[in-house]
């Protein structure tokens, strides 16, 4: 079973995970493509290391050329760099611009489903994406996002539902965690209630498990706070990933 939640982001977000990072060995095909290049873009997210960030973009480009199997994860990716442009264009005041990369986001998520709809990681990817960036776009806009990151959550949970006692923790909490909050977002409180339920369940004495309890004794807090990211994740670094591979 593929367990990709897009590894914390709703990924590891701890403010040691964007430090130094080995320059991506794109030519490594052992390597997947999300190990490549979600560190760089990730790191542009969290801690507006906007150089890092280019160069994930740039890998992404050079990356959609050479893989071209895996073309639909690599272009779920590009469009969530795209939105993240768009939000920076929107907090910038610069509309124009903003329409421009949000058009794109839109098409480069699209054109990714088409290719491979119940593909696991693009689903995290476009689902993590707009959970992540559902509360910045423009009022309008907010509720096509948060409807479109709950269902893609709700790809992730028929692939993965199955075995989600043997995930990770890390990976365990992101997928309910984003699955609770997409179902508060989009005003389906029988099935977040339903996730919450499990959180408390599979994740206890862990953060997760702290949050979803405040949500279900006090609602307004579900809809002022965000359930996801509280534990970290090292897994699958690109560094650690690298070493693996020498010493083999």
């Amino acid at each position: 079973m593929r367990t990709i939640v897009l590894s914390c982001l709703v990924l590891y977000w701890a403010s040691d995970a964007f430090g130094q990072s080995p320059e991506p060995p794109l030519a490594d095909t052992r390597l997947p493509v999300s190990t490549l290049v979600r560190e760089d873009v990730f790191a542009g997210w969290r801690t507006h290391d906007m150089e890092r960030y280019a160069r994930g973009e740039k890998n992404i480009d050079l990356l959609l050329e050479q893989r071209p199997k895996e073309r639909a994860e690599l272009l779920a990716w590009k469009g969530g760099t795209k939105l993240y442009r768009a939000v920076l264009a929107r907090e910038a005041g610069q509309t124009e611009e903003f329409e421009r990369y949000y058009r794109e986001t839109l098409d480069l998520f699209a054109e990714a489903k088409r290719l491979s709809p119940k593909h696991p990681a693009v689903a995290a990817i476009v689902g993590g994406s707009y959970v992540f960036f559902g509360d910045q776009l423009p009022e309008n806009d907010r509720a096509a996002a948060w409807s479109e990151g709950y269902a893609n959550y709700r790809i992730l949970w028929q692939l993965q539902a199955g075995g989600i006692d043997r995930l990770p923790t890390h990976i365990r909490g992101e997928l309910l965690a984003g699955l609770a909050q997409s179902a508060e977002r989009t005003g389906h409180k029988e099935q977040r209630d339903e996730f919450l339920d499990k959180i408390i369940e599979l994740l206890p004495d862990t953060g997760y498990e702290r949050v979803a309890r405040q949500w279900k004794t006090d609602p307004q807090a579900a809809a002022n706070s965000n359930i996801s990211c509280k534990s970290c994740h090292t897994e699958g670094r690109l560094a650690e990933r690298i070493a693996k591979l020498k010493d083999k």
